[in-house]
């Protein structure tokens, strides 16, 4: 009897062809996933920043390395906060600077403390590493330096000062501004926005003091100078209540309130006499997230309201300008932070910005 030949199965026999082409898929798989294995860790590495402020022992800039820090931990990454202690110098940021430099860092982002000198030396050694700057910009023949910049919204910022002042004032009276000096280009901006805000029309120009505008004026010793330290600028904000010639007082940066003891001291004693005297000037000043016991100088009436500069965003927004240069991406030439949290006492209404 004849037995039929068994069929191969597909198990035991392939064409050469057959054969040719599994080889191939099976080379094709494997170098398919070895590019995919090499790409991961590149993708998933840890970029590394760092944010070089004025000085890092101040309350604004330690917020803005901390928003840096938090954005960049939430993406995996580090952006670390340098910089020196003590009152800004050019000479100490310029070394805090060149030490930065020599980190291999993937990106640096910048509070310019003098534009000239710190283009002339620390960053002729930036290379390619990508440079945004924050808070306080490079003037404009060393801009070509930098990608970006981020900022508040100084002249917004100003405008909200103004219009708590009326909302706290509304029948207007003598203002005083204090500033930080006369060459900060921020500082005369939000000076700009007061002036815009209480005057309307008038008092557009930097320069351009209030004269009765809206029933708002300035008496020729304002705007004032801050003093130098903590300690000197009480002082001199007891020595303006004690002056009896303003009905606000307005100042641009937190210096009165870092010593909160001192604040209560000198200030308390003053307010009191005043108020006897039927008279109680309003105080509003820009901080940046009041702690506990700055909190408390609202509640007992030594302050009437904060505006928070919002310097923990600044150093978010500084830290997604760097990512998206690592990535390739276009960055606007500037990011200016345009929301302001107001802090008041906890009996007040909430006052809402004007539309």
């Amino acid at each position: 009897m004849t037995h039929p030949e068994p069929v191969p199965s597909a198990s035991n026999h392939r064409s050469p062809a057959r054969a040719a082409l599994e080889t191939g898929l099976r080379l094709a798989m494997a170098v398919l996933l070895h590019g995919l294995l090499l790409a991961v860790p590149a993708e998933a590495e840890s970029l590394r920043f760092a944010l070089v402020a004025k000085r890092n022992d101040q309350h604004h800039c330690m917020l803005s390395g901390k928003g840096c820090a938090e954005a960049a931990q939430a993406q995996g990454d580090t952006c670390l906060f340098l910089g020196a202690p003590g009152s800004p110098h050019f000479r100490r940021q310029n070394k805090a600077l060149e030490q930065t430099l020599a980190r291999d860092l993937d990106g640096i982002a910048l509070a310019v403390t003098h534009s000239k000198w710190l283009a002339e030396h620390a960053l002729q050694g930036i290379g390619r590493v990508p440079l945004v700057t924050f808070e306080t910009d490079l003037e404009p023949a060393e801009r070509h330096l930098r990608k970006g910049y981020v900022g508040l919204d100084n002249l917004a910022f100003g405008r909200r000062l103004g219009e708590l002042a009326q909302r706290l004032r509304p029948q207007g009276g003598r203002l005083c501004i204090l500033q930080d000096n006369l060459w900060s280009t921020n500082q005369h901006e939000r000076l700009q926005g007061i002036r815009q805000r209480l005057g309307g029309a008038a008092g557009t120009g930097v320069t351009d003091q209030l004269h009765g505008e809206n029933g708002w004026s300035e008496p020729h010793r304002c705007p004032l100078n801050r003093a130098e330290t903590p300690e000197n600028a009480v002082l001199q904000l007891a020595d303006l209540l004690s002056a009896d010639q303003f009905d606000v007082i307005i100042s641009l940066g937190m210096w009165p309130v870092y010593k909160v003891d001192a604040y209560r001291r000198h200030i308390g004693p003053a307010l009191a006499e005043l108020e006897k005297a039927g008279r109680r000037p309003v105080i509003i000043i820009a901080t940046s997230e009041p702690d506990a016991a700055q909190h408390a100088l609202l509640d007992e009436g030594l302050v009437q309201a904060y505006v928070d500069m919002n310097s923990r965003e600044i150093g978010r927004q500084s830290y997604w300008m760097l990512k998206r240069l690592t990535r390739g991406e276009s960055v606007p030439e500037q990011v200016l932070v345009d929301h302001f949290k107001v802090y008041l006492p906890r009996s007040s209404p909430e006052i809402r910005a004007a539309p």
